[in-house]
């Protein structure tokens, strides 16, 4: 894929419908081949990541088949046991799916190997494997059991209650899809409530899930009593939030932009990006127009209104820990200093997000500074062109093409092709919305 080049524009206008949305498309292929029967899912992201997870399926015996465009048909494998891999499993550059199958892999009586690109295999590991060991699992890895490849002999689990160091949605999931054929109840204690599509799915397909929040410093708890069936669906994926975020930020900042987002995602654990604006006084019009197995659907209207600087922290991070990026370059057109903190896990991404949007970002004239858990951004500044560099990470390279719509001169990015992984159309949206 060649470089974008990138440059000032008056506006973004239009009816525009987000691409699915990734962590659900995800979640729907795996519960779908965990059941009993037949799932058809609707608005399925075709993306590079999502379809990692559709080649693992396959892999493991499910019939998993495409029969239209964004529509997507699993025969689930029900309560029979997987086929066991004659080659490695590879999750690419899919965190979500090297995480997720972990955990559907500790539940099965078969021997895996999991593994993922260059970057995937520099990305921490142990979060998921502690808990699956603790459950009974053998896994083994490099770093002790620390990074991919790990060779995982599953089967046999026993319930745990877990408690997470840090609010993660990923491990919350890997110990839940283990625990379904574990014995007793698995309980998941989060010290906030992390993104909860797993537990949404779950219900959807037909299992019974407890989800509470606890007196004990308001600790979440998700309870699942293992041995359960699941029972195949007809489901539609909201649009995507996420990839969203960054056409939110563009009809912000851009002063003749009138946008319409329709079919979007609005699952309170996904939406922090819209309480950090309404803190920097930014309203959205925006109603709920339906609801898709167990998740929120909405439209919103976006126009451009001017932003106060924001203060970006503690419960609030789970809940936009994927727009901070773009928050970042929002926040380069506030007014004040916006300060973001408690968010350290950035640096165990794609990239290492807060390192590498500071120093793109510097490079168009930015005034941020990166904190060890955070950044600290001083606007409103004018932003220039300049030739910036993806660190091949998506968010990096969208937020960047974003702050390129605002700043004057041309921007030229590379290392692009990383946008598949969870966007594949952003290029074309960029030529449908933006008006020069």
């Amino acid at each position: 894929m060649a470089d974008w080049v990138i440059r000032r524009a008056r506006a973004v206008r239009g009816r525009w419908t987000p691409p699915g949305d990734k962590s659900i498309s995800h979640r729907a292929v795996i519960l779908g081949m965990l059941a009993q029967g037949r799932t058809e899912i609707r608005g399925f992201l075709e993306s590079d990541d999502c379809l990692r997870t559709v080649a693992i399926a396959r892999q493991l015996g499910a019939t998993v088949e495409r029969t239209a465009e964004g529509v997507w048909v699993v025969e689930g494998l029900g309560g029979r046991d997987f086929q066991e891999p004659n080659d490695v499993l590879d999750a690419g550059n899919s965190g979500t799916t090297a995480r997720l199958m972990a955990g559907v892999l500790a539940s099965a009586p078969i021997f895996s190997v999991l593994t993922g690109d260059e970057s995937l295999r520099r990305r921490p590991m142990r979060r998921v494997v502690e808990p699956l060991q603790r459950m009974g699992a053998h896994i083994d890895g490099r770093q002790n059991s620390s990074r991919l490849p790990l060779a995982i002999r599953g089967g046999d689990l026993r319930a745990i209650t877990y408690q997470t160091p840090v609010a993660s949605a990923q491990v919350k999931s890997c110990v839940l899809l283990a625990g379904l054929r574990a014995c007793g109840v698995t309980e998941v204690i989060e010290p906030t409530l992390s993104r909860d599509h797993t537990e949404r799915m779950l219900a959807a397909f037909g299992a019974t899930i407890e989800s509470a929040i606890g007196n004990h410093h308001n600790l979440h708890r998700v309870r699942l009593r293992g041995g359960q069936t699941l029972t195949g669906v007809a489901l539609s994926v909201p649009g995507d939030f996420s990839s969203a975020a960054f056409w939110i930020a563009a009809a912000l900042m851009l002063p003749q932009s009138d946008l319409i987002i329709e079919g979007v995602g609005v699952n309170p654990t996904r939406t922090g990006m819209l309480e950090a604006l309404a803190g920097a006084g930014v309203h959205l019009r925006w109603e709920q127009v339906g609801e898709s197995a167990g998740e929120p659907v909405a439209t919103l209207r976006v126009q451009p209104q001017p932003l106060q600087a924001m203060r970006i922290g503690g419960d609030l991070i789970p809940r936009l820990i994927d727009e901070i990026p773009i928050l970042a370059v929002l926040a380069t057109q506030a007014y004040g200093i916006t300060e973001i903190c408690d968010a350290s896990e950035l640096r165990v991404k794609e990239s290492d997000r807060l390192a590498t949007i500071t120093e793109e970002l510097r490079k168009m004239g930015a005034r941020i500074e990166c904190l060890p858990d955070g950044l600290r951004i001083e606007g409103p500044t004018p932003l220039h062109g300049a030739h910036v560099q993806s660190h091949g990470d998506h968010r990096i390279a969208m937020a960047l093409a974003i702050a390129g719509l605002i700043a004057e001169g041309e921007t030229r990015i590379e290392s692009v092709e990383c946008v598949q992984t969870s966007f594949p159309d952003f290029e074309r949206t960029l030529s449908e919305l933006v008006v020069y």
